[in-house]
Formats: structure tokens, sequence, C-alpha cells
């Protein structure tokens, strides 16, 4: 059984002005997306600024985010490092916590080869007995997780069950597919591809889309699970301008200025991230006027 089907959030981390994790609001945004139908809370990600957290801090946040989520959803924890035992210590403190499952990213900047991929993860996967996740980021880890070697880790290793998926490389992902036999449990990692994720068997995505709009991108899966294709599709083609802006710049720079446009007060990034471009912005404002966000 896949850990979830459906639309997952990459959620953001709220910080208070002076930049500490703002936990009270981090409370306030959790349930705003449980109220408004999200399937899983995915913290610690990309998009929740993992990279700029202490080791402390980024455990403080799983533990707070279990506790609070109450399994009214599953909770997944981003515990990668391009270090495999930091990966393992985060990784079974989050255990510890209550995570019903693990999100581990590709080692980043070492740039490891398939092989050496192959033997981080199933390092990663054997020193807990939670379900893992995949995360395939090229773009921002400079490592590709080819479809053979995601094949022979799912065959292999009882728990590595899914894969988010964010090469942007469709044909790449039917590869995937094909060589996994429908081993692998697929998340779309971008936004404007979860229609055709789903076409190729997907069980859903991880969504930075579902920090604004988390009824609209579960029903983007749950309509095309259901059969509604067409229904799916217009969604999906109907958000398509939004998802464009809100990776006008890098991630989670625009989707934290768009939930504090939308008064839920994320407050600042950490540097070395900044504030979006007034330029930008306006557009992001627009687009989320035409669907009635704002």
């Amino acid at each position: 059984m896949a850990v979830f089907e459906g639309a997952g959030v990459a959620i953001i981390t709220p910080m208070k002005t002076n930049r500490e994790v703002d936990y009270d609001r981090f409370a306030k945004i959790l349930d705003f997306q449980i109220e408004n139908g999200t399937d899983s809370i995915i913290v610690c990600g990309t998009t929740g600024e993992a990279a700029t957290l202490s080791h402390e801090e980024h455990l403080e946040c799983i533990r707070f985010a279990v506790q609070h989520v109450n399994k009214r959803v599953p909770v997944i924890a981003g515990t990668g490092s391009n270090c495999t035992e930091t990966a393992i210590y985060l990784s079974q403190n989050a255990r510890d916590y209550g995570a019903d499952a693990l999100l581990v990213v590709s080692p980043y900047y070492n740039k490891a080869t398939q092989k050496g991929l192959v033997a981080h993860f199933t390092a990663v996967a054997h020193s807990v007995d939670l379900p893992i996740i995949l995360y395939n980021v090229p773009s921002r880890t400079g490592c590709n997780i080819l479809p053979a070697t995601v094949a022979e880790l799912v065959k292999n290793v009882d728990n590595i069950v899914g894969i988010k998926e964010a090469s942007g490389n469709i044909s790449q992902v039917a590869q995937l597919m094909h060589a996994c036999d429908g081993r692998v449990d697929l998340y779309s990692g971008n936004d404007d591809q979860i229609v055709p994720v789903l076409a190729l068997g997907g069980k859903g995505v991880i969504s930075v889309l579902s920090n604004v709009a988390p009824r609209a991108t579960h029903d983007i899966v749950a309509k095309y699970l259901a059969g509604d294709t067409k229904g799916s599709l217009e969604l999906q083609l109907k958000y398509l301008p939004l998802i464009n802006a809100l990776f006008s710049e890098v991630n989670p720079i625009p989707v934290k200025a768009a939930v504090n446009m939308m008064g839920m007060e994320a407050g600042p990034l950490r540097m070395p991230l900044t504030e979006m471009e007034e330029a930008h912005a306006a557009v992001l404002r627009a687009e989320m006027e035409k669907v009635g966000i704002l």
C-alpha cells in the first residue's frame, strides 16, 4: 500500500522576523493544509528551507509536525543529505519522533556514481524500518538517479517503496516505470506535470502549489484517479500560469511570498535566499487573483 495517494504538500517553514522558526504559525499552516484536503505533509524538504536549518531545527520541525498533525494525514520527513551518516542520523531521529515515512534526496554536490547511489540509499534504508521515498531532482543535486538504479533499489530493498520524480524528463519517467515493473510508487515532483505523471501510473504529487491551493491540487489527482481525466486536465491547465509564477524565481522564494500575500505570515527567507523581485511578485499576485486565491 502506498504511503499516500493524492497531493502531498512540500510545506514551507514559517519564520519569525528574526528568522527563527515560528512554530505557532507552523501549527496554523499545518491545520490549513489538512482542513483543505491535503493528503500528506512533507516536512523539511527543499520548500521547507531544510538546507539552512540546523540539525536541531530540522529535527524539531519534524517532531513538531508529527505531534501537531497527530495522525490526521501521513507526515513524511525529509532526511536526505550529501553525507550518508548524516542522512542515517536524521532518518533514525525522524523514525523515533513518529514520522510515517521518509523522503531521501540523492546526495548533492559530491555527485555520487550510480553505484554510490545504490550504496547510499541502501545504507539509509537498512538503518530504519520506515517506508522510504527517493527524491530525484538533478537540477538541484547535480546527480540523476537513473531508471535502472531505481529499479535495482526497489527490487532489492524492501522499504524503498517510492520516488518523487522531479527530473522534468517524462521520457525518463516512462523508462523508470517500465524498469520497475509496477514495484514503485511514483509521485510527480513538478506541479506542471501532475497529469502526465499520473498517466504513467503515478500515485500523486509532492507539491509546492499545494501551499497556496491545497484543495485544487488534491482535486487534480483525485479527479484523475476517479476516472475524470478531462476534469483533472482542466484543473492542471487552469493552474499552469500560477505554477509558472511560483517558479519564476528559485523555490521557495515565490511560494513563501505567495503565502505571505494570503495573510498567513510565513515570514522571511533565510539567506542566501532573498525576497522576491517586485516585477515577479506582481505577476504572482495577479495569477493568484485570477484563480480566486486572493
